[in-house]
């Protein structure tokens, strides 16, 4: 149900500011149109993945992520529909996709993960250790269903993050020295994997280059349903997943790394429209 009203979004929202085009495409299309104007190896490695687009398990997360949203729920018996993320009180629509920015209520650059954590503390009065915010990872969390039912508010928009704040500026260009720093006991950074020429692999996998706009909207249009994971994942977790990759230690949930790779990431893709929700291996 959630897919077929997105996908009916009218034309007007094309028009609209952070918006592309292809606003009233679902993923699928989206992807296809991409893939045709580039020929990417990235983008068609997996026709197995965009046969299974249209019935993606992520609708089912998004669905139960909008009744959590507008549930009376915490201490406070409050909803989040009074949530601002950047577009006023409960404006979803293209919230997403000007994200991560700065928030004046919290003194910070805040991304969507992190955005409603603040959101279900201060609105609904739950804490840190309340299992509604300590489970963060999975298709059957809180903070995964409520973020993919956000996130794909803004389907085929164009990324367009905030940099009219000093602190957004700053945490890009945090985001953007951390990508190409090497470090741990590997020596690896962000872009060992990520500024090859198209069509790099580890082992079976073709690997997203930054070099290529169109490639690297897929790349970061999370949330997404991991394929192998048998979960829906937040951009969050590929943060953690890369640096467990590259032997880092374990990052904490919301913090600035977290914040500087995706703001960075996100604004690599500026322009391009985002695929929300996207299936992936």
């Amino acid at each position: 149900m959630i897919k077929k009203a997105l996908c009916a979004l009218p034309i007007v929202l094309a028009m609209t500011a952070g918006a592309v085009a292809s606003a009233n495409q679902a993923p699928e299309d989206i992807l296809d149109a991409l893939a045709a104007k580039t020929k990417s190896p990235y983008l068609t490695q997996s026709p197995q993945n965009r046969m299974m687009m249209p019935d993606n398990p992520s609708y089912d997360v998004a669905e139960d992520g909008g009744k959590l949203f507008k549930q009376k729920r915490g201490p406070k018996n409050a909803s989040l529909e009074q949530c601002d993320f950047g577009k006023g009180p409960g404006v979803l629509k293209g919230a997403y996709v000007e994200l991560p920015r700065y928030f004046a209520d919290a003194g910070k650059v805040m991304d969507l993960e992190s955005r409603l954590v603040h959101c279900m503390k201060t609105l609904q009065g739950f804490t840190s250790d309340d299992p509604q915010i300590k489970r963060r990872h999975g298709s059957d969390t809180d903070i995964m269903k409520l973020m993919t039912y956000v996130a794909i508010q803004s389907n085929g928009m164009a990324w367009n993050p905030s940099m009219k704040h000093p602190q957004e500026k700053a945490m890009r260009d945090a985001g953007e020295v951390l990508f190409y720093r090497r470090s741990g006991s590997m020596d690896f950074n962000c872009a060992t994997c990520h500024t090859n020429d198209a069509g790099a692999r580890i082992r079976a996998s073709v690997l997203p280059t930054i070099k290529s706009k169109e490639e690297w909207t897929k790349a970061v249009s999370w949330p997404a349903h991991r394929v192998g994971h048998e979960h829906t994942r937040s951009s969050q977790h590929r943060v953690l997943e890369c640096l467990w990759q590259m032997r880092y230690p374990n990052i904490k949930p919301d913090s600035d790394v977290n914040i500087a790779l995706i703001s960075y990431w996100t604004d690599v893709a500026r322009g391009q429209p985002a695929i929300l929700p996207d299936l992936k291996r």
